[in-house]
């Protein structure tokens, strides 16, 4: 059996809300959900990035189809954004996460430098792996909240590996799937063309309870500067992820 039959069984099914309870939406007017009231503390929290291109950039690209044919020449033209073959901005959006535990421990899964992190044994957080094209199931990063005592906080964030900023092309979501209860969506809906990372929501540990906080707090660095804004006190250098 392998490491997601364990995690979910029958994975070939489409993954839905356990008890059919359908989403709930954070926003800047309602921001913040309690895992532990909705009976959701438990259990592996799955958290989903998927992106893909914006219906207006769609049909932008199929008047450029017509008008190469018209004229041909402009197939030689350089374009500043291509698109992937599924419809897909040719970006590539990384989800990843900062974390701190509650011996004081600190440190980051992501894909950027094969940081994929461990699920059962600290940090209790594990990146699935890296989709580079914005495919249907996006990238996955798991959560073992039969740990959550000694998570103190999480913050999940996106940032563009390629720092072609794009984030304004891209239909960028977050989904939360908790053991239990309605799923939790965050859309990365914010006016920050120009931007590379993405704060996108926060998990804290308040005495004993699991509150998860929308951010989408766009900046115009990386990791380093995320770091800086919550205060995590870590050291960054300059990393690379692997070509397969």
């Amino acid at each position: 059996m392998g490491f997601f039959d364990n995690l979910f069984p029958g994975r070939g099914e489409p993954f839905a809300s356990p008890d059919g309870g359908g989403s709930i939406d954070l926003t800047r007017r309602r921001p913040t959900v309690s895992l532990t009231k909705q009976g959701a503390a438990t259990g592996n929290l799955r958290v989903n990035l998927s992106w893909r291109m914006r219906t207006s950039d769609i049909e932008d690209r199929r008047r450029q189809s017509t008008s190469l044919l018209r004229h041909p020449s402009r197939l030689f033209k350089p374009e500043e954004v291509m698109a992937h073959t599924q419809g897909m901005v040719n970006v590539d959006l990384d989800l990843g996460c900062l974390y701190e535990l509650a011996d004081g421990s600190k440190g980051v899964v992501q894909p950027l430098g094969a940081f994929y992190g461990e699920l059962n044994e600290p940090p209790y957080v594990k990146l699935s792996g890296d989709d580079r094209f914005g495919s249907g199931s996006g990238e996955t990063i798991f959560v073992n909240l039969d740990h959550r005592d000694e998570i103190k906080r999480l913050l999940f964030f996106v940032y563009i590996y390629d720092q072609t900023p794009a984030f304004d092309r891209t239909q960028a979501k977050v989904t939360l799937y908790p053991s239990s209860g309605p799923t939790i969506e965050i859309e990365l809906d914010e006016d920050a063309p120009q931007a590379r990372s993405c704060a996108v929501f926060t998990v804290d540990n308040t005495k004993g309870e699991l509150v998860v906080r929308r951010e989408v707090r766009f900046v115009y660095g990386f990791q380093a500067e995320l770091d800086r804004l919550y205060g995590w006190g870590l050291q960054w250098g300059r990393g690379y992820k692997s070509k397969t």
